[in-house]
């Protein structure tokens, strides 16, 4: 077992993460407003978002403007399913998640024989064609006003009752399936399959020669990213209470990408810190500016030019640097031997 001074920085980095998100409810309320827990909860919902669209990205390499409507779809799946059908929480949950994975794996057909330039056109044509047909099936979708729901109890034993109408309950519910996610998607990435996602982002070409399936592969990394975009969606429309065709629309999947490269595109966790990055700059400028949007087009123009590696690269070099001095320092430190070795035996 590493101790702490055997971890990489980035390890102990983590460490420090995870150690925030699993207080946050407990330490936030002492230094600021309750309100600032909600919005943590907000970016561990917007960080999968942005992760999914990382994982086509970042590491299969296509650029996809069409996360929303993975997102968008998980979000109705859920609400249709307790307004209109009444089903229960796990059910709904279930078939949010569900029809999200079943529109990604149709669109999916048709976008993973394209790349480049090609492919992101036809991700914003897809989020176009079903935001059109959520904001036409008003009757139904409410539109961009809005599907609102009423929340069933997550677990009911008799008089017992567990609900995320508890804030608490509902942010450590929403920890736990972010937290989830994220490792499937780590174990995903370290597998074969993961390894193969890289080959093909390098090069389709020599890929396919080894043996591999670029087109496979790539749908394959399609559905996987349109299951993340569904289990963002569903926990977004659970933590707000109800859908919305406007999450359908390909601005928001540009959003993602913008989280996605200010964070830092193919590592695991640098869509998280991008996310956090630029809601909480979103939250603080709104409240003195409202054209707040152009410092943020400012930052990622900034870091686009001059931190291409994004946030995490940023922190990745500073730590790097840190730790290479302290381990120059430790080592230029002479043992009590080597002490008495240069100043000879005493007279």
């Amino acid at each position: 077992m590493k101790t702490l001074q055997n971890l990489e920085p980035l390890q102990i980095l983590g460490l420090i993460g995870a150690l925030f998100f699993l207080t946050a409810p407990i330490t936030i309320p002492l230094v600021a407003n309750d309100f600032w827990v909600s919005i943590v909860a907000e970016i561990m919902i917007w960080g999968l978002f942005a992760a999914s669209a990382n994982l086509l990205f970042g590491y299969t390499g296509l650029l996809s403007f069409g996360q929303a409507v993975y997102f968008g779809m998980g979000a109705y799946g859920v609400a249709l399913s307790i307004d209109i059908f009444g089903f229960s929480f796990w059910p709904a949950v279930l078939v949010g998640i569900a029809v999200a994975t079943v529109t990604a794996f149709i669109t999916g057909i048709f976008a993973a024989r394209l790349t480049w330039h090609y492919f992101a056109i036809i991700t914003v044509v897809f989020s176009l064609i079903f935001f059109f047909i959520t904001v036409g099936w008003y009757d139904v979708t409410g539109g961009d006003d809005g599907l609102p729901f009423t929340l069933p109890p997550v677990f009911k034993a008799g008089g017992f009752e567990v609900s995320l109408l508890d804030l608490t309950f509902q942010y450590y519910f929403i920890l736990a399936v972010v937290a989830g996610c994220f490792a499937l998607m780590h174990m995903l990435l370290k597998s074969p399959l993961g390894f193969a996602f890289i080959a093909v982002r390098e090069n389709a070409s020599r890929a396919g020669l080894v043996g591999y399936n670029p087109y496979m592969i790539r749908l394959v990394s399609f559905v996987f990213a349109g299951f993340f975009a569904g289990v963002s969606g569903v926990l977004f429309a659970l933590f707000s209470r109800s859908a919305s065709a406007h999450f359908l629309f390909w601005t928001v999947s540009g959003e993602g990408v913008v989280w996605m490269i200010v964070g830092g595109a193919g590592t695991l966790f640098g869509p998280v810190l991008g996310a956090a990055f630029l809601i909480i700059v979103r939250e603080e400028l709104s409240l003195y500016w409202e054209h707040y949007l152009l410092v943020v087009g400012v930052i990622v123009i900034l870091f686009v030019t001059y931190a291409p590696q994004g946030i995490m690269g940023l922190l990745k070099s500073a730590l790097d640097r840190i730790f290479k001095r302290e381990r120059e320092a430790a080592n230029s430190v002479p043992t009590v031997g080597e002490a008495v070795a240069k100043e000879g035996p005493e007279s």
